[in-house]
């Protein structure tokens, strides 16, 4: 199977394909999220996590630089 990245729009409750795939990204862990599994994104820094310890991480991320 030919595993090709998804290009995607992060929105409030759900999130848009710009560009098919199978998976993507989490931006913390670098792993890759299968579609099907992605429950985790940032919609103003349009990420995705691939489960609430990477969301966390980030979230404490920002809020230091404040």
């Amino acid at each position: 199977m030919n595993k090709k990245k998804a290009k995607l729009k992060y929105l409030p409750n759900s999130f848009e394909v710009i560009e098919d795939g199978d998976h993507v990204i989490c931006s913390v862990s670098k792993k890759e999220i299968p579609i099907e599994k992605l429950n985790y994104w940032n919609v103003d820094l349009q990420e995705a996590y691939l489960s609430p310890v990477e969301a966390k991480i980030r979230y404490e991320e920002i809020k230091n630089k404040k």
